[in-house]
């Protein structure tokens, strides 16, 4: 099992907004009542002083990054949560570490109780980490389109192209992108997958011949490089997705719920604050990166990945609720690419209830002045 990441020194952001602040330490609404169904919900009870010491007995909760600080979603705002306070408010004690982009690494650490939360590219890739014995459960799925894209030169006009051609991954071809060369009639098995590691201006070198990547990532690198190059999305060839997915330990949840419940509270809480505040939020990333950290890439990182979780949660739905059927939908393209055996049972799997606790409608229950 790999050791788990080495955690940074972890300085204080320079300039915390008010929100904890306004609130009042130990209250939380767990329960919303109205005068008249057509006003808006109001807190009716609040968290006491038990829940408080139930989340603080928890003791240290390890969240690891995906990769590094990068301000992607289910990532900054467990950032900004910390930055802002907003564990603290909760009674919660969190620890961020920084992931290397070993999503199953990160997996395993969480599923032998190492780490406590993690994020996924995908909720394909909790299946698989199942499939590897590593038990995690997702809690939350924030994009409900795929993330991943496949960048090639602008002489390639056709999938099929990249037979005998090199592509280059980060650790494996995601899921969605081997669907997509499925769909398009690839002969995957003829191309020559290599790990590639995170500087795209191997494409245009044509030291590979294609690219997977996220698109909120390398096209802005490749962009700001002035490089040309060809984007192709997977749900331009039927193929559904997911990214920003948070993972738990299944175990762990069962012994303490409010802990799960309350970090999922704080980052919800977080992700609305970043929407308004995305520079002041990547800044408290850049706080935590020691070895250099692009603000203006970041943002651009940021920016993408919040407008895919809007334009793909419905009006009706809070961010980050799970779809079932969707999740099915990206479980078969796995059973089709011959990644899965057999597509398991997917309830106990992705656990919703967790995220459904602490919202009324798709509103954020949070604490409040009494």
């Amino acid at each position: 099992m790999p050791a788990p990441a080495p955690s940074h020194p972890r300085p204080r952001p320079r300039h915390l907004r008010p929100i904890a602040a306004l609130l009042t330490t130990g209250l939380l609404v767990s329960a919303c009542g109205t005068d008249d169904p057509g006003d808006a919900p109001r807190a009716a009870s609040v968290i006491d002083e038990e829940r408080c010491e139930t989340n603080a007995a928890a003791g240290t909760i390890t969240y690891i990054t995906g990769y590094h600080y990068q301000a992607s979603v289910t990532q900054l705002e467990v950032i900004a949560a910390d930055g802002l306070d907003l564990f603290d408010a909760l009674c919660l004690d969190v620890e961020i570490q920084p992931g290397n982009g070993d999503v199953m690494g990160n997996a395993q650490l969480v599923s032998a109780g190492t780490a406590h939360f993690t994020p996924t590219s995908n909720e394909a890739e909790v299946l698989q980490a199942n499939e590897r014995d590593h038990e995690v459960i997702g809690i939350a799925t924030y994009g409900h389109v795929p993330i991943s894209s496949l960048l090639t030169g602008t002489g390639i006009e056709d999938l099929t192209e990249l037979e005998g051609q090199t592509l280059g991954h980060q650790s494996m071809i995601p899921a969605p992108l081997e669907a997509m060369l499925v769909s398009a009639g690839v002969d995957v098995d003829s191309i020559e997958q290599v790990e590639a590691g995170y500087d795209p201006s191997i494409l245009p070198r044509d030291q590979v011949q294609a690219l997977t990547g996220f698109r909120s990532n390398e096209p802005h690198q490749l962009d700001a490089m002035d490089e040309d190059y060809t984007e192709w999305l997977p749900e331009d060839f039927g193929v559904v997705g997911s990214f920003g997915v948070m993972a738990t330990n299944p175990e762990w949840a069962e012994e303490h719920p409010t802990v799960v419940e309350d970090f999922l509270r704080a980052i919800a809480k977080a992700f609305e604050h970043c929407t308004e505040n995305g520079e002041e939020c990547v800044q408290y990333a850049a706080d935590l990166d020691e070895a250099g950290f692009d603000t203006e890439h970041n943002l651009k990182v940021w920016n993408t990945e919040r407008e895919l979780v809007g334009a793909s949660t419905p009006d009706d739905q809070p961010n980050g609720y799970i779809d079932l059927g969707m999740t099915e939908q990206e479980g078969q393209t796995l059973l089709d690419n011959g990644a899965l055996d057999n597509l398991p049972d997917l309830e106990p799997l992705f656990e919703p209830r967790y995220l459904e606790a602490v919202h009324v409608a798709t509103e954020v229950v949070w604490p409040v002045e009494e």
